[in-house]
């Protein structure tokens, strides 16, 4: 069956591709063509710059939120990079039967360069595909990119990048064994370690709601704090998580963190007694 296709790396899958996929699957029920969506196993940047920034999503996290506007295919761009325009048309042309390609409004491809509408339509009618040009997302006023939800999340403003993202930001890792601080003063927590490539929002301390495999505490709010913990002389950076209630063992298990809003910045406090009060508060907050 012949196919629609988009192309891009879609990091954080936000509003801004939504909207490009709601175009997408309205033009392949009005040409009666399947759903393909494009993506690579690197971000671009590691390839032309070895310059990649943090993801908001890693490759597994992608495929599952793409899984849900079409087929989902990865490339690995360093394959695919040195191709010609033509070539790759050709290619999308002949592997994957794609007939109309449909481009974001500022995405280019090809190796020989930038080039025109023009130059793109001239191409792909030479194998058959018909370029489609996406329009921006309808709002004006907030104009999605993966670039501002980083900046968001590095400022730790949760709040507004998880509205350009259209849901809540998401941690996942496994819990590994940390100094037991968190016990000794009260409120255990689980230390988090997330994959090395992933954002992490700004030092602070945040509300979450908890997703895995135990019921018992998945879409529970927790606490979790990202920072040095400064009041007692950490020297790396951590996450940890606390959960309200729960004194079960976490070691090894995958916990998903749903950031729903900073609650505060990082502080050094004077004695761990300051430390408790402050958490006491910041749990009321949850």
């Amino acid at each position: 069956m012949p196919a629609i296709a988009t192309i891009g790396f879609f990091d954080g899958v936000h509003k801004g591709h939504r909207y490009l996929f709601e175009q997408l699957h309205g033009f392949a029920e009005q040409l009666d063509e399947r759903v393909l969506i494009f993506t690579f196993l690197q971000h671009p940047r590691s390839v032309l710059t070895h310059d990649c920034p943090p993801l908001l999503t890693t490759t597994e996290e992608r495929e599952q939120l793409l899984g849900n506007f079409g087929d989902v295919h990865f490339f690995d761009f360093a394959e695919v990079q040195p191709l010609t325009a033509l070539q790759f048309l050709d290619y999308l042309a002949d592997r994957w039967k794609v007939r109309h390609l449909l481009m974001g409004y500022n995405h280019h491809f090809g190796s020989d360069g930038r080039m025109s509408d023009e130059q793109y339509a001239a191409y792909a009618a030479q194998v058959g595909i018909t370029i489609l040009r996406a329009q921006p997302y309808s709002d004006a006023d907030l104009r999605p990119s993966s670039t501002k939800i980083r900046n968001f999340l590095l400022q730790g403003n949760i709040a507004e990048a998880n509205r350009l993202l259209g849901y809540d930001y998401q941690l996942t890792g496994r819990v590994v064994h940390g100094r037991m601080i968190g016990r000794q003063i009260g409120f255990p927590t689980a230390n988090i370690m997330p994959a090395t490539d992933k954002l992490i929002p700004a030092a602070g301390v945040y509300k979450v709601a908890i997703s895995n495999q135990q019921s018992a505490i998945s879409g529970q709010l927790a606490l979790v704090n990202i920072g040095t913990n400064p009041t007692v002389g950490n020297t790396h950076q951590t996450i940890e998580v606390h959960i309200p209630g729960f004194e079960g063992d976490l070691y090894n298990q995958t916990l998903t963190l749903q950031f729903i809003e900073r609650i505060r910045g990082e502080q050094r406090f004077a004695s761990l007694d300051e430390l408790q009060a402050q958490i006491r508060k910041d749990l009321s907050n949850l």
